[in-house]
């Protein structure tokens, strides 16, 4: 585990309280449901929770919820060898993620909580996300709801639980985990030495999530969303030099999709702002750009989805800026100044 696994976490107060307060009565529910933006702090404070309920030491020094990583339960949980947790995500045993999480995965669940614990007063296990179960892993998961297990816990985390079954929801007790206001996350960034610029437009990309404005930061968001300002305030024409710049950074096998996925996703916010911000009278130039932005929302999960050559797909991101700055460029549509200098 990294560092950051124990640090103070902020703005889960109110959920941290509830729980404390279950625990404490005794009337610990057997499934939790963490809900909220992807980045909320959700899956922290799942793992921070099972540390306490598999045994390590509260220590308030790390946060609501927080124990230190040198308490021989978070060893012995940093190490994978902790026979009474399991977590449960897309990652397969190769390491690689996977579209879904697999349903076998989900199956563990009843054998695992069929024992009794271990080590620990609980046997824990989380499932990161519930989003991506198939139906048939959210089938599995539903008999292991449907049938409490004794001395057994589970996290259920969801950034969309709207698409959850109804019946998944309903035997869970939900935990909501919600946006921060912009200023307050610009300034929790502020604090960990982003600049001040830098870290008003990182919470403003984040949409209020800490955990994504971090993710952003380390991604050096700042300079790709510079760059894609910079292409469209000169559309219809644009600096050939960079978009072959960002085409190549697109081809890192390792980070080639999550490269496209930012650029994508600072091109669609400069313009969802630019047209929220215009005046209500629309023209054809506004409604272009507006049927620009819902075609480049789509193309990362098509992109992916059909396994498209991410430059490629680049070149007609590339078009649809073009032809809406045809009938109104961008710079006539958003005249604020560059987020970044």
């Amino acid at each position: 585990m990294t560092d950051e696994a124990y640090f103070p976490l902020e703005g889960v107060e109110a959920p941290a309280a509830a729980f404390h307060e279950a625990l404490a009565r005794g009337r610990l529910h057997h499934a939790w449901l963490l809900t909220g933006p992807e980045g909320a702090g959700k899956a922290s404070f799942a793992h921070r929770a099972a540390r306490l309920l598999l045994g390590a030491k509260s220590d308030l020094a790390y946060g609501p919820l927080g124990s230190s990583p040198e308490d021989p339960v978070n060893r012995l949980l940093a190490a994978g060898a902790h026979p009474d947790f399991l977590a449960v995500d897309r990652r397969g045993e190769d390491g690689k993620l996977r579209k879904t999480i697999a349903v076998d995965d989900i199956r563990r669940l009843p054998d695992m909580f069929a024992k009794a614990p271990a080590l620990a007063p609980y046997r824990v296990a989380i499932i990161d996300a519930a989003d991506d179960l198939g139906p048939g892993a959210a089938n599995a998961l539903l008999k292991t709801l449907e049938e409490p297990p004794p001395r057994g816990i589970l996290f259920v985390i969801s950034h969309a639980p709207g698409r959850l079954l109804p019946t998944i929801r309903s035997r869970c007790r939900r935990l909501a985990f919600p946006a921060w206001p912009e200023a307050k996350l610009a300034a929790w960034l502020e604090r960990r030495g982003v600049g001040p610029d830098i870290a008003f437009r990182l919470a403003e990309l984040a949409a209020g999530a800490p955990g994504r404005a971090l993710k952003l930061w380390e991604e050096d968001a700042a300079s790709v969303d510079a760059a894609a300002r910079a292409l469209l305030m000169q559309a219809p024409s644009f600096d050939r030099a960079l978009a072959a710049q960002a085409s190549d950074s697109f081809r890192d096998p390792g980070r080639g999709q999550a490269r496209f996925d930012l650029w994508v996703e600072c091109l669609c916010d400069q313009i969802r702002r630019a047209v929220a911000a215009d005046p209500p009278l629309a023209d054809a130039g506004l409604e272009r750009w507006s049927a620009a932005w819902t075609r480049l929302m789509n193309l990362p999960g098509e992109t992916a989805g059909l396994n498209l050559d991410r430059a490629d797909a680049f070149s007609v991101l590339l078009a649809e800026i073009v032809a809406a700055a045809r009938l109104r460029p961008f710079a006539d549509l958003a005249a604020a100044p560059l987020a970044f200098g």
